[in-house]
């Protein structure tokens, strides 16, 4: 099957048209997700009871983890499709996405079973206390227990579907469950509704990742004849250059994951030594990071799908001012945000928690964040390309980089220097060398594909 439509997007449609069309409804995806997680934030800080906020903040890593299997099977498998898109091999798209389909609902089941069986040392592992432990069971409980395989399955089959370029379509699925969630939020959580705290957040999450993954059955189903995902059971073939191609991206996606996970583990347990207050409050001021964070990130796996099939058909200069168009976009838009934090830092906090000491606490974390977030724009965009182009090794390099090298021991020097608010400045101490690393890599890259591309040129 030959969409002409879609190969129109990729090889003919101007530049700033098709970067909007991939990238924006990715990017108000990300936006909506931030805002749920935000949601439950705000839903249980209206509680005030520092306690229940920590628990969701020393949950998070339990939840970020999920990310490790949503990359290896989402990102590894949508980078595989969409570069054999450009090569127009339609097999190896259905047999790659019939893989990534099952491997992660299979992955999802296993995650509940091995916490479920495992809960009470993960939660020693998070740093949960005895004050805090029993609500970040109780949140735990739905959104891992039973919750890891509608959440898994959600954002893997949104990055199939988004690798054929129906990044719209990707997007609301996305959507649809993060908004069911924000509203059943304050049902769940708050003294008027079931009064269930920080558990009731987890329940939540869990009926909308269900409905979130009940809208792409239905999606597929009624595009059936007309989409490149497969998720026909009959398709599965572990066959070594699927396998290879897949994993090539998908496992240094997903370890970057982890090491996304174990830097925030490490991060919340130098901040809990300091009080639940302080964990509550480092965790509103992530939390209100990850909105510029994930809008950045949004922004570079939107355009992964043109990066991929430009980068396979050999249009490397296509592929090349895709990538500085929306680097710029990202770049700007971090500044701006950078800015209109540092100045409403309280006002920020404020929203979330009217506790004084909480937002000291928390206004001074988020000022430290904001000096990084210029920063993880050649960072996003590296990893981006390097992901989109199957070269999953400097993917790695990045990761290894950005938290064992960087950011993890900054944690621990800054906190020595300067205890509980050297934390917030490591994520920019990592960022700030790692924009620098990015910057070499992407130049030599981009040279080596435009040498490349004039002698196969000179050649015919």
């Amino acid at each position: 099957m030959e969409d002409h439509s879609k190969i129109d997007l990729f090889e003919r449609m101007p530049i700033p048209k098709a970067v909007a069309k991939l990238a924006i409804p990715t990017i108000i995806s990300s936006l909506v997700m931030v805002i749920y997680n935000l949601a439950d934030t705000y839903f249980v800080g209206m509680l005030n009871d520092p306690i229940q906020n920590a628990a969701v903040t020393l949950a998070a890593p339990v939840l970020l983890a999920f990310n490790a299997i949503n990359n290896l099977f989402g990102v590894g498998t949508s980078s595989m499709m969409s570069r054999a898109l450009g090569r127009r091999d339609y097999d190896t798209v259905y047999r790659s996405s019939a893989l990534g389909f099952y491997m992660a609902l299979i992955s999802g089941l296993a995650f509940s079973v091995l916490y479920t069986i495992f809960h009470e040392p993960v939660l020693h592992v998070l740093g949960a206390s005895e004050t805090t432990t029993e609500a970040t069971a109780a949140y735990l409980k739905w959104t891992v227990s039973f919750g890891a395989m509608p959440a898994i399955l959600n954002v893997v089959m949104a990055y199939l579907v988004r690798s054929e370029g129906a990044s719209l379509h990707a997007s609301i699925g996305t959507m649809s469950g993060c908004i069911l969630n924000i509203i059943l939020d304050p049902f769940f959580i708050m003294p008027w509704g079931l009064n269930m705290g920080a558990a009731g957040a987890g329940m939540a999450t869990f009926i909308a990742n269900c409905f979130a993954c009940s809208y792409f059955f239905v999606l597929l189903y009624c595009k059936r004849g007309r989409t490149y995902v497969c998720i026909n059971p009959k398709m599965v073939a572990f066959k070594k250059a699927i396998v290879a191609g897949i994993c090539a991206v998908g496992v240094p996606a997903s370890i970057q994951n982890l090491l996304n996970v174990t830097g925030m583990t490490v991060l919340n347990n130098f901040t809990s030594s300091f009080g639940s207050d302080a964990v509550a409050a480092m965790g509103i001021a992530q939390k209100i990071n990850t909105v510029p964070f994930q809008i950045a990130l949004g922004l570079s796996q939107g355009i992964m799908p043109l990066i991929s099939y430009n980068f396979s058909s050999g249009n490397s200069k296509r592929m090349k001012n895709s990538f500085f168009f929306a680097g710029r976009i990202s770049l700007i838009f971090l500044c701006l945000v950078a800015v209109i934090y540092y100045i409403g830092a309280n006002g920020l906090i404020g929203l979330f928690m009217d506790n004084e000491t909480i937002v000291g606490y928390g206004s001074r974390f988020l000022r430290g964040f904001c000096w990084g977030l210029p920063f993880i724009c050649m960072d996003f965009m590296a990893v981006g390309v390097f992901q989109a182009c199957g070269m999953g090794k400097k993917a790695f390099v990045f990761a290894i980089l950005r938290k064992i090298v960087l950011e993890i021991p900054a944690i621990c020097i800054l906190n020595y220097l300067f205890p509980l608010y050297g934390l917030a400045y490591a994520q920019f101490a990592a960022e700030l060398i790692l924009s620098a690393v990015a910057v070499v890599v992407l130049a030599k890259l981009f040279k080596g594909l435009e040498r490349k591309q004039k002698g196969e040129s000179a050649s015919l």
